[in-house]
């Protein structure tokens, strides 16, 4: 079974029916937005369907720029899902993927499909032998753009973007008043989880993070499920002043918060570009990966904190320890440094 959000009404003729792939993950989806926004201005009758797993149907699900939300469950058939997009009478397939199952359903689905550059040769070269061989080095915003090339769009100068329903912005406004957290005082979020250990920032630097800032502002802590225990030690840092609503609240939720927030402390993460798209400023911790490989903060007020060693970039993804034993890369970034990149942080 495919959840599908909404079943749009049948465009004219001569219009475009586009189908786009991105099966994951929260950043990445994201990164798709001002690609939908520009097919949606450009092409204002297009009926445009966007293809994802379901966990993360909600990133797109009050998105105005897209008629449908096709959520597939990865223990179905592929055969399936393809059949559903082929009854769309698909017109242009934009593989925003580039994985092995993207090509499958692709070849099921059949009919013309793009996809975009990933660059996945300069990108090895970097991690194994530290050479930057990049000739192109366009973020994954513009590259997205590639696949749409028979489409006449292009990159605005506007950031990613998350609707957030009404209903939830209210709910995430009296949780906050509830706990009394950023009621009498300036909001700071914070997200200490990370799919990938080399991606997290210390657990002691958070706390004392957490203590510098509790000085000046209120702090939320944000995160899902799986960081509920992480964010419990990071929160106690700030006493009375910080709040846990790690696992508390859906996607919408968690966006709901960012957005009450004068700014979000976040790794190299979804969170990070969840933050950017409901335009809060963000201060971005990077380790084992860089800006070569596209995916800094897009078209937004941010600050990336990072240092320059010889062991960067170590890894695409980031992953489960330091390859050297050190995690030089974000152990090195201190908390006193990052609390100033909070202050410094345009209003």
């Amino acid at each position: 079974m495919h959840y599908i959000v909404a079943v749009p009404a049948a465009p004219p003729l001569d219009a475009p029916r586009i189908a786009v792939v991105r099966f994951s993950s929260m950043g990445d989806i994201l990164l798709t937005t001002p690609l939908l926004r520009a097919l949606r201005e450009r092409h204002a009758a297009a009926q445009i369907t966007f293809v994802t797993k379901r966990a993360f149907v909600p990133l797109l699900a009050h998105n105005p720029r897209v008629d449908a939300v096709i959520g597939y469950d990865p223990r179905a058939a592929l055969s399936a899902l393809a059949d559903e997009i082929r009854a769309r009478g698909i017109t242009h397939g934009l593989d925003l993927h580039g994985s092995l199952r993207s090509r499958r359903l692709r070849r099921l689905v059949g009919g013309r499909w793009r996809g975009y550059p990933k660059r996945r040769v300069a990108r090895t070269v970097l991690i194994r032998t530290k050479r930057d061989v990049y000739r192109d080095r366009r973020h994954v915003v513009e590259r997205y753009f590639d696949a749409a090339r028979d489409l006449d769009v292009k990159p605005d100068d506007r950031g990613l973007e998350f609707f957030i329903p009404r209903e939830t912005q209210v709910k995430a406004k009296q949780f906050l008043a509830a706990t009394g957290v950023g009621v009498d005082r300036t909001l700071v979020a914070v997200a200490p989880g990370a799919a990938h250990a080399t991606k997290r920032w210390p657990l002691g630097h958070w706390q004392r993070l957490v203590g510098e800032l509790v000085t000046r502002y209120d702090v939320v802590v944000v995160g899902g499920r799986d960081d509920v225990a992480l964010a419990d030690e990071v929160a106690a840092a700030g006493g009375a002043r910080a709040v846990n609503a790690a696992g508390r609240f859906d996607l919408a939720g968690s966006a709901a918060l960012l957005k009450e927030s004068r700014c979000v402390v976040s790794g190299d993460t979804g969170v990070m570009h969840l933050g950017t798209a409901v335009g809060t400023p963000v201060v971005a911790l990077f380790g084992p990966t860089v800006e070569a490989f596209g995916f800094f903060p897009w078209r937004a007020r941010a600050t990336v904190l990072q240092r320059d060693l010889s062991c960067r970039p170590c890894s695409a993804f980031g992953g489960p320890r330091c390859p050297i034993g050190t995690h030089a890369c974000l152990v090195e970034i201190a908390p006193a440094e990052v609390a100033d990149a909070v202050r410094r942080l345009p209003r």
